[in-house]
């Protein structure tokens, strides 16, 4: 059917105008308004909400420290000397430099190197040069002032939180618990994955989609896609939508989690009929697809757990990682990736994890398929600001399910979306 010419517009309305009540209908310019992105970021990324920072073991010693990204303000995750893990705001309390440059290292103190003002692990000012003057020709010159008080210019400190070697901070010092953020459903799939064995970082992968951030949170609370877009993925019986699932939410519909149990690889149904099932595909090297199960599964192979607004928890067959959605403007966002394993891992399993760990980051044999698809997505909303997308698989309505034919997740998380960001 043809659609009708568009009106001309020169002047966009200021509000996101969506079709009735609903969520299933997203207006495009939710993904190209710059004024709409920064009452995003404050809203879901600065107040009332944790956000994903890394994981415990990525600072394991005193003095270690990662630098990361909380919406769009750079933070400091740092093992104190107690032992704790403290968040601080990247920014000096002097002047306003990010004084941190590197990705991480280790330290005693923070040093900024404009002024060389420098903070303890906690992120208390503790030295400020010539705080008290330079005596010259018989005379002290210059100095802060009297009343100036070291405790009342320490750096920005955030609430931590962690779970499980998860870490997780609030610029917001009132946000709720974690564990109330989460909600009971959720919680039981995230303490499934950080069951308390100690993790192993095993690598990263770091990348730059130019899409609007919401986008991955949607692509992975999206079912529907998977066994159509991704060759491997229904192949080889990944992902498929004839695959026993379940999907979840919490109560506000903000996080969720898909979960599925493999199939059978190559097996005849509805889905050969797609054109990405590719029945002749074989590997070169089944090891690569060697799955083992684990007793912490409990019968799900995939278990993908979106936490709204910052990381997506990954657990697809024997390859785990954290994925953390860091934005750059209402267009852009980097996309970190964490490949962890467990201490406890033989050196097979960790083999097996490193080698299916390739179906995902950047170049993965799936995951390059997503970041080109948001890109992709990104441009049409940008060329067309005054139209808006279709979430209405399975309907209109708002619900868990046991099956993957349906974009509830979608709806879910822009009910939620709409309720925050229209109060």
């Amino acid at each position: 059917m043809l659609e009708p010419a568009p009106k001309p517009l020169t002047v966009f309305p200021d509000e996101v105008v969506w079709e009735g009540n609903g969520s299933s209908r997203i207006p495009f310019k939710a993904y190209t308004d710059p004024a709409l992105h920064q009452r995003e970021l404050e809203r879901f990324f600065y107040r009332k909400h944790w956000c994903y920072v890394g994981l415990e073991a990525e600072v394991p010693n005193v003095g270690d420290f990662r630098r990361s990204v909380i919406g769009e303000r750079s933070v400091i995750m740092v093992r104190d000397t107690d032992g704790q893990i403290n968040v601080v705001e990247n920014v000096c309390a002097h002047r306003g430099m990010q004084f941190c440059r590197a990705r991480n290292g280790n330290q005693k103190e923070f040093v900024c190197p404009y002024h060389q003002w420098n903070y303890t692990l906690k992120g208390d000012l503790q030295g400020v040069p010539f705080r008290r003057g330079v005596r010259q020709d018989g005379k002290v010159n210059g100095g802060m002032p009297a009343d100036f008080k070291t405790e009342e210019h320490s750096l920005n400190k955030l609430k931590v939180a962690t779970r499980g070697g998860v870490v997780f901070a609030s610029f917001d010092h009132e946000v709720e618990s974690l564990e109330d953020f989460m909600g009971p459903a959720i919680l039981g799939y995230f303490d499934r994955l950080f069951n308390g064995r100690k993790l192993k970082i095993l690598g990263y992968n770091r990348q730059r989609i130019p899409g609007n951030w919401k986008l991955m949170q949607e692509n992975i609370k999206d079912p529907y896609h998977p066994g159509l877009l991704h060759t491997w993925f229904v192949t080889f019986g990944l992902w498929r939508a004839d695959n026993k699932a379940e999907l979840k939410m919490d109560a506000y519909h903000r996080h969720a989690a898909m979960v599925s149990t493999r199939g059978n690889a190559g097996k005849a149904s509805e889905v050969s009929q797609v054109s990405s099932f590719k029945a002749s595909m074989t590997l070169h090297d089944a090891r690569f697809l060697d799955i083992v199960p684990e007793d912490w599964w409990g019968g799900p192979t995939a278990v993908m757990t979106t936490l709204f607004p910052s990381v997506i928890l990954q657990q697809q067959v024997n390859s785990v990682s954290t994925r953390h959605i860091q934005p750059d403007g209402h267009g852009a966002f980097d996309f970190v990736w964490t490949h962890f394993g467990f201490e406890d891992d033989t050196p097979e399993m960790e083999k097996r994890r490193l080698r299916q760990a390739n179906l995902f980051g950047p170049a993965g044999f799936v995951s390059a398929d997503d970041g080109e698809v948001i890109e992709f997505s990104q441009q049409g909303f940008e060329q067309k600001p005054y139209h808006r997308t279709l979430a209405e698989l399975g309907g209109r309505e708002v619900e868990d399910t046991d099956h993957m034919v349906t974009e509830t997740l979608i709806r879910g998380m822009y009910a939620y979306w709409r309720k925050v960001m229209e109060d």
